[in-house]
């Protein structure tokens, strides 16, 4: 995709002060500049849609998105690729390569990050667990607790990645399994209180390990309003502190720009979330001052 049709897919920028300090809108050589890529609930979308297709004609496809991915890294090489989850079933690529297929192209593109939505459950933990070495990128999970399964040690409750000097922290969060998946598919796999484990996360994070960003990858869902007290992404946002970016799934939720949220302590946070099937990508510009203050800008670029 040229420059203008990148420029013309782009949703309208917003700029978001974080933690009380309004920034102007450029970046000056003494601000750090960090961009966050995202995706969510890609299910298996290898190819773009056909161009008859009834709702999203001729959108998506991989190498689309690593077109994107490939220029936004050339404009700003402190980039991160996250994943909120469900990256499994829905094409008949899943079916004959249970997974395998969408690990590799990930991989290629050089993903950093991501969580486990329910659909990653559909071939059984052991499927799971099986496509594992085709990822060559990590996954994090900090409300399924692994310890009696084949996932234990290999995915983590949280990774932490610098980018030109900015110490970032991101941590995973799933749906409750029970109902949604087959109790034979996820075994022994136990689920944890989302706000609970993320004020633990947040605690570990922000007070232990000092991270300047802290993103959750909830594959929770972002707002149910048949059942409004249900745990969502939005519910997390206003219950927890010390979270910058809740990057969302599971829901389908298309954002044009990402959700202003008032924290537990009253101060901005963001919750984004891109729809489904890579039609579109997430983007979250973080600018950083002399002394870690941050704003941001987001928007959500058609693929």
């Amino acid at each position: 995709m040229d420059r203008r049709k990148f420029i013309k897919n782009s949703a309208a920028a917003s700029l978001v002060t974080l933690g009380g300090l309004s920034l102007p809108s450029f970046t000056s050589k003494k601000q750090k500049h960090i961009t966050i890529l995202h995706t969510n609930d890609t299910h298996s979308q290898v190819e773009p849609f056909e161009k008859n297709h009834h709702r999203n004609p001729n959108k998506g496809g991989v190498a689309r998105r690593a077109t994107l991915i490939e220029g936004i890294r050339r404009e700003n090489p402190n980039t991160l690729l996250l994943d909120a989850g469900d990256i499994f079933q829905g094409t008949p690529y899943f079916n004959y390569f249970g997974g395998e297929l969408e690990f590799k192209l990930m991989s290629m593109l050089k993903y950093d990050v991501a969580t486990i939505g329910n659909h990653d459950f559909d071939n059984g933990i052991d499927g799971l667990y099986k496509q594992l070495p085709h990822a060559k990128f990590d996954f994090v999970s900090a409300n399924y607790d692994f310890k009696n399964t084949v996932l234990d040690t290999h995915v983590k409750p949280y990774k932490i990645l610098k980018r030109d000097v900015i110490k970032i922290g991101i941590f995973g969060l799933g749906v409750a399994l029970k109902g949604l998946v087959g109790e034979k598919l996820y075994k022994e796999t136990k689920y944890l209180d989302p706000i609970g484990v993320s004020q633990d996360m947040t605690r570990i994070l922000k007070d232990e390990e000092h991270c300047d960003l802290i993103i959750c990858l909830s594959h929770l869902g972002y707002f149910y309003r048949r059942n409004p007290s249900r745990i969502s992404d939005l519910n997390l946002a206003k219950a927890t502190k010390n979270i910058d970016l809740i990057i969302g799934g599971h829901t389908h939720t298309f954002l044009p720009k990402p959700t202003v949220v008032k924290n537990s302590e009253g101060e901005n946070m963001l919750v984004n979330q891109v729809g489904a099937y890579g039609i579109n990508l997430g983007r979250i510009d973080f600018y950083f001052d002399e002394v870690n203050e941050k704003t941001a800008n987001g928007k959500t670029i058609l693929v």
